[in-house]
This record gives C-alpha cells, sequence and structure tokens, in this order.
C-alpha cells in the first residue's frame, strides 16, 4: 500500500506541482490549502502516511497546526516545507517533533527522502505500539497474585526471596511464575525483563539483577 501524503500549503501552484511529483514517484495524495481544513478531518494514522506542511499560512501556521496535531494524538510524522527559513522557527519545529525542514524550492530527491524517511519512522512507531498492546493485554490476564509474582521476578528476585516476600512455599511461587510466563508469552527471563521496561515498570538502568 502507497503512503498517504498530507500537503498542507496556501500556493495553490506548489501543491499542484507537489501533488504531481509525489503521484509520479508512487505516492497517493491529499492537498488542503489550509491548517483549518486538514483539522477538520484530522487524519486517523491508521496507514502509512505523513504531512507535508507549510509554515506560514493565513489563519493557523505550520507550527500551531503541529501543536494541535500533537494535542490530538496524532502519529503522522511532519515534513515542513517553507520559502521562509530561520533558524528559531526550525529548531522550534525539529524540536516538537518534525521529522525534517526543507527550503522551497527542494528537489524532488530532497523531498522524496524526506518523506522516506517520515514514513519509516511512522511505521516503526506504530510497530513498537502494536507491540506496546500486545504485552498490556497479557499484562491483564494476570491474577492479583501473578502480578506481585511478575513485578518482583523482574526485579531479580529469586523463587525463595519472592516466597518470604509474600509469605508463601517456593512450590506455590514456582507454579504463578510458570503462568506468569505462559500468560506473559515470554519464553525467557530476559524477554520478561525485557517486557517490564517497555511498558516502563523497571528502569533498565537500575535492574542490578540482585
Amino acid at each position: 500500500m502507497p503512503g498517504l501524503v498530507y500537503v498542507v500549503d496556501d500556493d495553490t501552484s506548489f501543491r499542484t506541482a507537489i501533488q504531481r511529483r509525489l503521484k509520479v514517484a508512487g505516492y497517493e495524495v491529499e492537498t488542503y490549502s489550509s491548517a483549518e481544513l486538514l483539522l477538520d478531518r484530522v487524519p486517523a494514522a491508521e496507514r502509512p502516511g505523513c504531512i507535508l506542511l507549510d509554515v506560514q499560512m493565513p489563519g493557523l501556521s505550520g507550527l500551531e497546526l503541529q501543536s494541535r496535531l500533537i494535542e490530538l494524538g496524532s502519529n503522522l510524522p511532519i515534513v515542513f516545507v517553507t520559502g521562509h527559513a530561520d533558524t528559531p522557527t526550525t529548531v522550534r519545529a525539529i524540536k516538537a517533533g518534525a521529522e525534517d525542514f526543507l527550503t522551497k524550492p527542494a528537489s524532488s530527491e530532497q523531498l522524496i527522502g524526506a518523506i522516506e524517511r517520515a514514513l519509516a519512522r511512522y511505521e516503526s512507531a506504530r510497530s513498537q505500539r502494536s507491540k506496546l498492546d500486545s504485552i498490556l493485554s497479557h499484562l491483564a490476564r494476570l491474577t492479583p497474585r501473578e502480578r506481585q509474582v511478575f513485578d518482583l521476578v523482574v526485579r531479580g528476585k529469586i523463587n525463595k526471596q519472592i516466597a518470604t516476600e509474600l509469605g508463601t512455599t517456593e512450590r506455590t511461587v514456582k507454579a504463578h511464575r510458570h503462568e506468569v510466563m505462559e500468560k506473559m508469552q515470554a519464553h525467557s527471563l530476559a524477554e520478561l525483563v525485557s517486557n517490564a521496561e517497555r511498558l516502563g515498570l523497571i528502569d533498565p538502568s537500575s535492574n542490578s539483577g540482585s
């Protein structure tokens, strides 16, 4: 499935030229003459895509649109294309997460390169979110006691320590631990710890294994 590029620019000739160039390169393109028009149908980002965005436009500026999209939870990467680049604007846009900042007239190579990077980042982020959702759904299947065992195991506690802490037997802990590994679909302790780190339940640097 080709990437979908949302072009937001108040310059009609620029939108037309960009649309033609991108379609020749194999992309689907939607064009908008203002930031407000894009906001009216904020892309759900269910498919690979990115936004090619002008900085200075009547109404909402490109930077203001970027802020609004972030507030709305949009995951679409933004590539700014402007005829009026200045360092503070560029720095602000990049700090807020812009993929790239190009100056008009940008060559086809520059444009395509920036769009390819943006789409690759989108796919990577989507894959990460999908993995995270999967781990969360596994975690939700743990019983309260299994969750306690999980929390202690990923902090490096051995069965004997866990049994003492929970006031139970090592055999019981062993059984719970087996259930935790099964439900979390983890094939090793290292994978279980990695999942806990992804969820932010433990700090990778502080997991001493003691």
